[in-house]
């Protein structure tokens, strides 16, 4: 996959990047003229760059999306005009020439996405017979869990979503063992990053389906034009703990080695920028916190979580009546694995994180946990994101409004700082507010990732 070029025209600067692609097992993909990141740390082995931005999409990112997303935000990045110039000076004064590397990191994270760009559209139709079926369940195999008797289970799923045209009032007792076995297949009870075990239940997920109020059924795990069908969109939620699971392990993995082999290759005045959407915030985070607690080579510059989808104690040292339990990220500022600023936004704009989160996490843990802030006066909620509420739980926060591009943030190294963008992350049109999950293209969400590199 050759450098992807963007057109921005209101810059002399090159901000066009390179695309590092993951499969599903965080094995990197060989290109025609062999690995990116052969070809990156030779990069940064001979040439002058001073800062390297190491991007990760979120959740719903196939190969076109990916690419389709990062288009769109390093144009962003390239209109800051002021801020280009900023920094470049800033850099002058620190007796180099601005010159950056974009690195955009894709994992499959949508489920039964387009993995080929040469792949034809998914077909939508569920017979279930024949060569179609068993094409479906090679796809749906790959993105929860690829064993015979995975398999076994999907196809009673996709018989029954094709018995029932209406939902019946509980799932049948073939599909809800279906399902159990799929869950246990895909090996989806983990802890969770803010310390919880995951315990999928598939009947409670069905029956929350079913009593979704409207606006939450906007914003749905369905799959595909199968949205309607409440027996499929329970595979839906087990695509999504899946996903989050492989967001933290492809970062603590694949992503750890490589970020540590392109800190090797490049000079130790070398900055290194991570910027995380969504379940990206996930890899990032495990990028810098490593698997096991392990080290980069030395901590990185600046971190980014924009709309992040993941646990607002996540960086907590001492989760709220969770017995002593630390989020999973926790040491990320223990060890101070990030030596400039760490940077989140939120926005009650974006559906996903507000109510598409908390819904999920609460369908993933025991009933019954030893911390119920409903019953208590807590400012935050048991489940929320920092998309939503920030990075809680720590001293060390400082809340702001997110800025117009003409104010300076004056980030400072060391320090979190929880951005509410509502004004800013919203998708109003038609004179109503739609899901603004994805709505973070926009010049004020590029000036403070500017802001935080300046701060490093």
């Amino acid at each position: 996959m050759p450098i992807e070029t963007v057109n921005i025209t209101t810059t002399t600067l090159s901000l066009d990047y390179y695309l590092v692609a993951f499969d599903a097992n965080g094995n990197e993909r060989l290109e025609p003229t062999g690995f990116m990141s052969e070809k990156l740390a030779n990069i940064l082995a001979t040439q002058p760059i001073t800062d390297v931005f190491f991007i990760s999409h979120g959740w719903m990112g196939d190969i076109p999306a990916a690419k389709e997303q990062y288009t769109k935000w390093i144009t962003a990045m390239g209109s800051r005009a002021a801020d280009i110039q900023k920094i470049k000076e800033l850099r002058q004064s620190q007796n180099q020439e601005f010159r950056p590397l974009l690195i955009g990191l894709h994992w499959p994270s949508k489920p039964w996405g387009n993995e080929d760009l040469n792949a034809q559209p998914k077909t939508t139709s569920y017979d279930t017979s024949g060569s179609e079926l068993n094409h479906l369940i090679d796809e749906y195999a790959q993105d929860v869990a690829d064993t015979e008797v995975a398999r076994d289970a999907l196809r009673t799923i996709f018989a029954a979503s094709i018995e029932y045209a209406n939902p019946p009032e509980t799932l049948p007792p073939q599909v809800n063992q279906a399902y159990e076995v799929l869950i246990k297949e895909a090996s989806l009870n983990e802890d969770a990053e803010d310390g919880a075990s995951l315990n999928l239940n598939p009947e409670n997920i069905y029956q929350s389906l079913i009593a979704q109020e409207p606006e939450t059924q906007e914003i749905s795990f369905g799959i595909g034009d199968a949205a309607d069908n409440k027996i499929l969109d329970v595979l839906g939620y087990v695509s999504y703990w899946k996903m989050k699971a492989r967001a933290r392990e492809i970062g603590s993995t694949s992503g750890f080695k490589l970020l540590t082999q392109l800190q090797k290759a490049a000079a130790k005045t070398v900055r290194f920028h991570l910027v995380g959407h969504s379940f990206g915030c996930i890899v990032v985070s495990s990028i810098v916190n490593g698997k096991d607690n392990n080290q980069l080579i030395r901590p990185v510059d600046s971190l980014v979580l924009i709309q992040g989808a993941l646990s607002l104690w996540s960086y907590c040292p001492d989760i709220p009546r969770r017995k002593n339990l630390p989020g999973c990220f926790s040491s990320i500022l223990k060890d101070r694995k990030v030596t400039g600023p760490i940077v989140t936004t939120r926005s009650i704009h974006d559906s996903s994180v507000t109510k598409l989160y908390p819904a999920a996490s609460v369908l993933g843990r025991f009933q019954g946990q030893d911390i119920n802030f409903a019953e208590t006066q807590s400012e935050f909620p048991e489940y929320g994101s920092i998309g939503t509420f920030g990075i809680q739980g720590i001293n060390e926060s400082i809340s702001l409004k997110m800025y117009n591009c003409d104010k300076p943030y004056n980030f400072q190294a060391g320090k979190i700082y929880n951005l509410e963008s509502s004004e800013f992350i919203r998708n109003f049109k038609d004179g109503k507010d739609d899901d603004a999950h994805n709505s973070i293209d926009k010049p004020e969400v590029a000036h403070a990732v500017w802001a935080a590199a300046f701060g490093s």
